[in-house]
């Protein structure tokens, strides 16, 4: 994490449901000697011991408290909604995030898998600052509504998965280099034919960074940052030498024959599978 942000990779994404609080009580450890170099954005609404999604007015301010306190910081850069609660308005959960904003608890607000629609309706209620989606030479679904409605608004689109699970990686050959308790052994993509059909994407992938000489992975995320300089990716490692292969991504240019060359790819190999199962898939672009 030291080396992260001595490289200038400072926009820290986590969320109360990862680990169900570890993963911010495990923030907390940097935060308090760095915490002015980091922009830090966590998320609600996923209460994984219920299962449940939660975006009641009064239930915002009972877990930005609890993501305080776990972090061990008196603000939250960005705050999420981690998905939209069926059973609120948008409006309503909105409305409680913008008074932790006059609270100085939180300073933007950001929405995760949002449609355009929804959106609008939060932008109006209090700005929203950036929205959180898969998006990635295997997921490109948002280009149709949440893309455009962004930059109406001039909001930023921040790219999760950008290295599709890490399948765009090339690391992942076949379904047993899933560890037995790897979630990904659950999703759609990653099982059965749609796994063969996917790796033909990959073998393409690997081919063009090869050519260029660099990695499928730089090849991947190059792609996402061409996209716009008002989309940003949060890939995740949890190791110091990829952190450093993505962080270098950043320098490779791609040419328009290249990006031209990539969306013809993704076109004729679409993704095989949903990105989620069909509970999953009824919380994305909602």
């Amino acid at each position: 994490m030291n080396t992260a942000l001595d490289k200038g990779v400072n926009f820290w994404d986590t969320a109360d449901m990862y680990g169900i609080g570890h993963n911010e009580e495990l923030l907390a450890n940097i935060l308090k000697d760095r915490r002015k170099d980091i922009v830090l954005a966590t998320k609600f609404g996923i209460q994984r011991t219920k299962t449940e999604i939660n975006g009641k007015p009064e239930y915002v301010k009972q877990a930005c408290e609890a993501s305080l306190k776990r972090l061990g910081t008196d603000v939250i850069d960005l705050y999420y909604l981690h998905r939209l609660d069926p059973t609120t308005p948008i409006e309503e959960t909105v409305g409680a995030m913008a008074t932790l904003v006059q609270e100085g608890k939180v300073r933007y607000l950001g929405l995760s898998e949002v449609s355009g629609e929804t959106l609008k309706k939060a932008h109006a209620v209090h700005p929203i600052t950036a929205v959180q989606s898969e998006y990635s030479l295997w997921s490109t679904d948002i280009e149709e509504t949440t893309i455009p409605t962004c930059r109406e608004l001039n909001v930023a689109l921040v790219a999760y998965s950008p290295l599709g699970r890490g399948f765009l990686t090339g690391g992942i050959k076949k379904f047993e280099d899933l560890a037995a308790d790897d979630y990904r052994r659950f999703n759609p993509r990653f099982q059965g034919e749609n796994f063969d059909l996917n790796l033909k994407l990959v073998a393409e992938i690997e081919k063009m960074a090869s050519s260029k000489g660099v990695k499928p992975a730089q090849l991947a995320l190059a792609w996402v940052l061409a996209q716009g300089e008002d989309i940003v990716p949060i890939p995740g490692t949890k190791r110091k030498k990829y952190l450093l292969e993505n962080n270098a991504a950043t320098d490779i240019q791609l040419s328009e024959e290249d990006l031209k060359a990539l969306r013809e790819l993704i076109n004729q190999l679409p993704p095989a599978g949903t990105r989620y199962d069909e509970r999953g898939m009824s919380l994305v672009n909602a």
